[in-house]
């Protein structure tokens, strides 16, 4: 290949950068703008995950979205997420009304998944209401 040919390829390949910065169409932006409002509503509204996580893609930085997305995890009984959600949100949004109330319920939450079992003296699990002690060290009765 002659000097020439590499000149505009290189020319060429340093263009192409310039070309993804183009501004995006008035088309795109309305597209845009209702995908994050139906995916906000769908977070906000039905507590759907999915839809908070997609409008946290188009707006990361909304306190709004970060909470509805911690109620969202809570009802799907996942409250360590939900914690770290409420925490991104009060690091933005720290005057927050509210949230200190829905972190406190959130911990409390994770503590008492965390919390020991009541366990007998021989260290197997009982359950009050029947009476009846259940160990894999003595089995009352054998199946076969």
């Amino acid at each position: 290949m002659s000097v020439a040919k590499f000149v505009v390829l290189g020319l060429l390949i340093l263009c192409l950068p310039g070309w993804s910065r183009a501004a995006p169409s008035p088309a795109a932006v309305k597209a845009a703008a209702e995908t994050l409002k139906r995916d906000s509503a769908g977070c906000s509204v039905h507590a759907d995950i999915d839809a908070c996580y997609d409008a946290l893609r188009w707006n990361p930085g909304d306190p709004g979205l970060l909470i509805a997305l911690g109620d969202a995890l809570m009802i799907a009984r996942r409250p360590a997420d939900a914690i770290r959600n409420y925490h991104r949100a009060a690091e933005i949004a720290p005057g927050t009304r509210g949230l200190a109330a829905k972190i406190s319920a959130a911990e409390a939450k994770l503590a008492s998944r965390r919390a020991p079992r009541n366990l007998s003296a021989d260290g197997s699990s009982s359950d009050g209401s029947s009476g009846k002690q259940y160990s894999n060290a003595a089995p009352e009765s054998q199946s076969h």
